[in-house]
Protein backbone atom coordinates (compact mmCIF):
# COMPACT_ATOMS: atom_id res chain seq x y z
CA UNK A 1 0.00 0.00 0.00
CA UNK A 2 1.18 3.61 -0.89
CA UNK A 3 1.78 5.11 2.60
CA UNK A 4 3.55 8.18 1.17
CA UNK A 5 5.21 10.17 -1.91
CA UNK A 6 7.09 12.80 -3.28
CA UNK A 7 6.88 14.57 -6.45
CA UNK A 8 10.63 16.03 -7.40
CA UNK A 9 11.22 17.38 -11.12
CA UNK A 10 14.09 15.85 -12.82
CA UNK A 11 16.33 18.10 -15.22
CA UNK A 12 20.10 17.34 -14.76
CA UNK A 13 20.42 20.97 -13.70
CA UNK A 14 19.20 20.08 -10.11
CA UNK A 15 23.21 18.82 -9.78
CA UNK A 16 25.15 21.65 -9.22
CA UNK A 17 28.27 20.09 -11.00
CA UNK A 18 26.03 19.78 -14.03
CA UNK A 19 24.46 23.17 -13.52
CA UNK A 20 27.98 24.68 -12.54
CA UNK A 21 28.23 28.21 -12.51
CA UNK A 22 24.41 28.66 -12.52
CA UNK A 23 23.59 26.17 -9.35
CA UNK A 24 22.92 28.94 -7.17
CA UNK A 25 19.17 29.67 -8.95
CA UNK A 26 18.11 26.36 -8.37
CA UNK A 27 19.20 26.29 -4.57
CA UNK A 28 15.25 26.63 -3.83
CA UNK A 29 14.12 23.90 -5.55
CA UNK A 30 16.75 21.20 -3.95
CA UNK A 31 16.14 22.50 -0.73
CA UNK A 32 12.25 21.55 -1.13
CA UNK A 33 13.19 18.08 -3.08
CA UNK A 34 15.20 17.57 0.14
CA UNK A 35 12.16 18.13 2.34
CA UNK A 36 9.94 15.93 0.05
CA UNK A 37 12.49 12.94 0.63
CA UNK A 38 12.11 13.98 4.26
CA UNK A 39 8.32 13.01 4.10
CA UNK A 40 9.63 9.41 2.62
CA UNK A 41 11.45 8.82 5.05
CA UNK A 42 9.07 9.72 7.93
CA UNK A 43 6.93 7.19 6.63
CA UNK A 44 9.29 4.32 7.38
CA UNK A 45 8.30 2.32 4.43
CA UNK A 46 9.15 -0.70 3.60
CA UNK A 47 9.94 -0.49 0.03
CA UNK A 48 10.91 2.97 -1.99
CA UNK A 49 10.51 3.30 -5.76
CA UNK A 50 11.44 5.52 -8.03
CA UNK A 51 9.46 6.28 -10.96
CA UNK A 52 10.61 8.87 -13.51
CA UNK A 53 10.93 9.18 -17.19
CA UNK A 54 12.11 6.36 -19.18
CA UNK A 55 14.29 5.19 -22.38
CA UNK A 56 11.64 3.68 -24.04
CA UNK A 57 7.68 2.95 -23.54
CA UNK A 58 8.42 0.81 -20.07
CA UNK A 59 7.37 -0.03 -17.98
CA UNK A 60 11.54 -0.67 -17.57
CA UNK A 61 12.36 -1.73 -14.42
CA UNK A 62 16.05 -0.73 -12.53
CA UNK A 63 16.95 -3.13 -9.87
CA UNK A 64 18.69 -1.73 -6.41
CA UNK A 65 22.05 -0.64 -7.02
CA UNK A 66 21.52 0.21 -11.08
CA UNK A 67 24.30 2.55 -11.44
CA UNK A 68 23.85 5.93 -13.56
CA UNK A 69 26.07 8.95 -14.48
CA UNK A 70 26.03 11.93 -15.65
CA UNK A 71 28.78 12.19 -17.92
CA UNK A 72 26.28 12.71 -20.77
CA UNK A 73 26.23 16.63 -19.43
CA UNK A 74 29.86 16.77 -19.56
CA UNK A 75 30.10 15.93 -15.65
CA UNK A 76 32.13 12.74 -14.61
CA UNK A 77 29.81 12.46 -11.78
CA UNK A 78 28.37 8.81 -10.87
CA UNK A 79 25.31 7.95 -8.82
CA UNK A 80 23.71 4.46 -7.62
CA UNK A 81 20.26 3.52 -7.28
CA UNK A 82 20.62 2.55 -2.79
CA UNK A 83 23.09 0.68 -2.00
CA UNK A 84 24.78 -2.49 -2.99
CA UNK A 85 25.90 -3.51 -7.06
CA UNK A 86 23.13 -4.00 -9.76
CA UNK A 87 24.02 -5.28 -13.01
CA UNK A 88 26.51 -4.68 -15.28
CA UNK A 89 25.75 -3.05 -18.39
CA UNK A 90 22.86 -0.73 -17.63
CA UNK A 91 22.37 2.51 -16.44
CA UNK A 92 19.70 4.20 -14.98
CA UNK A 93 18.27 7.14 -17.40
CA UNK A 94 18.92 10.97 -16.97
CA UNK A 95 15.22 11.30 -14.76
CA UNK A 96 16.03 8.21 -12.47
CA UNK A 97 19.92 9.19 -12.20
CA UNK A 98 18.55 12.47 -10.60
CA UNK A 99 16.10 11.23 -8.35
CA UNK A 100 19.18 8.53 -7.16
CA UNK A 101 21.54 11.53 -6.95
CA UNK A 102 18.85 12.98 -4.79
CA UNK A 103 18.66 9.77 -2.55
CA UNK A 104 22.64 10.07 -1.67
CA UNK A 105 22.30 13.67 -1.23
CA UNK A 106 19.70 13.09 1.55
CA UNK A 107 21.48 10.27 3.03
CA UNK A 108 18.70 7.87 1.91
CA UNK A 109 20.19 4.25 3.69
CA UNK A 110 18.57 1.51 4.79
CA UNK A 111 15.00 1.24 2.89
CA UNK A 112 15.27 -1.48 -0.24
CA UNK A 113 15.21 1.02 -3.55
CA UNK A 114 14.07 -0.15 -7.10
CA UNK A 115 13.51 2.56 -10.16
CA UNK A 116 10.86 2.23 -12.86
CA UNK A 117 10.96 4.26 -16.12
CA UNK A 118 8.08 4.93 -17.82
CA UNK A 119 8.38 6.77 -21.19
CA UNK A 120 6.02 9.30 -23.05
CA UNK A 121 3.96 6.83 -25.06
CA UNK A 122 2.22 4.52 -21.99
CA UNK A 123 -1.21 5.28 -22.00
CA UNK A 124 -3.07 6.44 -18.79
CA UNK A 125 -4.33 3.20 -18.31
CA UNK A 126 -1.32 1.46 -18.48
CA UNK A 127 0.53 3.91 -16.39
CA UNK A 128 -2.14 3.58 -14.21
CA UNK A 129 -2.25 -0.13 -13.60
CA UNK A 130 1.31 -0.12 -13.21
CA UNK A 131 0.77 2.20 -10.17
CA UNK A 132 -1.53 -0.41 -8.71
CA UNK A 133 1.00 -2.91 -9.38
CA UNK A 134 4.06 -1.18 -7.43
CA UNK A 135 1.72 -0.19 -4.33
CA UNK A 136 1.10 -3.99 -3.91
CA UNK A 137 4.74 -4.54 -4.05
CA UNK A 138 5.12 -4.44 0.11
CA UNK A 139 2.82 -3.58 3.28
CA UNK A 140 4.19 -0.16 3.21
CA UNK A 141 5.73 1.35 -0.15
CA UNK A 142 6.74 5.31 -0.81
CA UNK A 143 7.56 6.38 -4.10
CA UNK A 144 10.07 9.20 -5.18
CA UNK A 145 8.38 10.61 -8.65
CA UNK A 146 10.56 12.56 -11.15
CA UNK A 147 8.95 14.86 -13.96
CA UNK A 148 9.18 18.11 -15.05
CA UNK A 149 5.83 20.41 -15.91
CA UNK A 150 5.81 21.63 -19.26
CA UNK A 151 8.79 23.34 -21.66
CA UNK A 152 6.77 25.77 -22.90
CA UNK A 153 6.67 28.46 -20.37
CA UNK A 154 8.76 31.72 -21.94
CA UNK A 155 10.17 32.52 -25.77
CA UNK A 156 13.51 30.88 -24.64
CA UNK A 157 12.29 27.49 -23.23
CA UNK A 158 13.02 24.34 -24.95
CA UNK A 159 9.51 24.23 -26.50
CA UNK A 160 9.08 27.63 -27.36
CA UNK A 161 6.30 29.83 -25.74
CA UNK A 162 3.23 28.11 -25.70
CA UNK A 163 -0.12 30.40 -24.08
CA UNK A 164 -1.77 26.61 -22.71
CA UNK A 165 1.29 25.84 -21.25
CA UNK A 166 0.69 28.32 -18.11
CA UNK A 167 -2.90 26.92 -17.39
CA UNK A 168 -1.70 23.68 -17.55
CA UNK A 169 0.82 23.91 -15.48
CA UNK A 170 -1.29 25.67 -12.72
CA UNK A 171 -3.64 22.68 -12.42
CA UNK A 172 -0.78 20.60 -12.65
CA UNK A 173 0.51 22.11 -9.49
CA UNK A 174 -3.21 22.27 -7.79
CA UNK A 175 -3.20 18.79 -8.76
CA UNK A 176 -0.27 17.52 -7.20
CA UNK A 177 -0.62 19.66 -3.68
CA UNK A 178 -3.73 18.59 -3.50
CA UNK A 179 -3.55 14.75 -4.14
CA UNK A 180 -6.12 14.56 -6.77
CA UNK A 181 -5.95 11.31 -8.26
CA UNK A 182 -8.55 11.89 -10.31
CA UNK A 183 -7.03 14.85 -12.02
CA UNK A 184 -3.96 13.34 -12.41
CA UNK A 185 -5.86 10.14 -14.17
CA UNK A 186 -7.13 12.42 -16.39
CA UNK A 187 -4.64 14.62 -17.77
CA UNK A 188 -4.68 15.24 -21.47
CA UNK A 189 -1.75 13.13 -22.81
CA UNK A 190 -1.71 14.78 -26.23
CA UNK A 191 -2.02 17.93 -24.84
CA UNK A 192 1.03 17.21 -22.30
CA UNK A 193 3.01 15.92 -25.40
CA UNK A 194 2.75 19.12 -27.15
CA UNK A 195 3.76 20.85 -24.18
CA UNK A 196 6.92 18.51 -23.46
CA UNK A 197 5.87 17.52 -20.38
CA UNK A 198 8.39 14.76 -19.46
CA UNK A 199 6.08 13.89 -15.82
CA UNK A 200 2.54 12.94 -17.36
CA UNK A 201 3.60 9.52 -17.30
CA UNK A 202 5.28 9.17 -13.67
CA UNK A 203 2.71 11.48 -11.99
CA UNK A 204 -0.20 8.77 -13.52
CA UNK A 205 1.77 5.48 -12.40
CA UNK A 206 1.35 8.14 -9.26
CA UNK A 207 -2.31 8.26 -9.56
CA UNK A 208 -2.67 4.58 -9.54
CA UNK A 209 -0.62 3.54 -6.81
CA UNK A 210 -2.64 5.83 -4.92
CA UNK A 211 -5.98 4.66 -5.98
CA UNK A 212 -7.83 1.98 -3.24
CA UNK A 213 -5.17 3.00 -0.37
CA UNK A 214 -4.93 4.50 2.23
CA UNK A 215 -6.11 8.39 2.08
CA UNK A 216 -3.44 10.99 1.17
CA UNK A 217 -3.13 14.33 1.66
CA UNK A 218 -0.90 16.48 -0.42
CA UNK A 219 1.44 19.49 0.07
CA UNK A 220 2.85 21.84 -2.50
CA UNK A 221 6.19 22.80 -1.74
CA UNK A 222 7.43 24.72 -4.77
CA UNK A 223 6.52 25.56 -8.50
CA UNK A 224 8.66 27.79 -10.50
CA UNK A 225 9.56 27.81 -14.26
CA UNK A 226 12.91 28.89 -14.38
CA UNK A 227 14.24 28.48 -17.50
CA UNK A 228 10.98 28.34 -19.22
CA UNK A 229 10.50 25.01 -17.78
CA UNK A 230 7.83 23.98 -15.29
CA UNK A 231 9.19 22.37 -11.69
CA UNK A 232 6.65 21.13 -9.45
CA UNK A 233 7.12 19.86 -6.05
CA UNK A 234 4.88 18.05 -3.87
CA UNK A 235 5.06 15.72 -0.56
CA UNK A 236 2.24 12.88 0.07
CA UNK A 237 1.53 11.66 3.39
Amino acid sequence: MLVAAAVCPCPPLLVPEVAAGAAPELDTVRAACTDAVGVLAAARPDLLVVVGPGDGPGPESYPQGTPGSFRGFGVDLAVRLGRGEGPAGRELPYGLAVGAWLLGRTGWAGTPVEGRGVGEPLTAERCVEEGESIAGRAERVAMLVMGDASACRTLKAPGYLDERAAPFDAELARALGAADTGALRALDTGLAAELKVSGRAPWQVLAGAARGGAALRGTLLHEDAPYGVGYIVAAWS
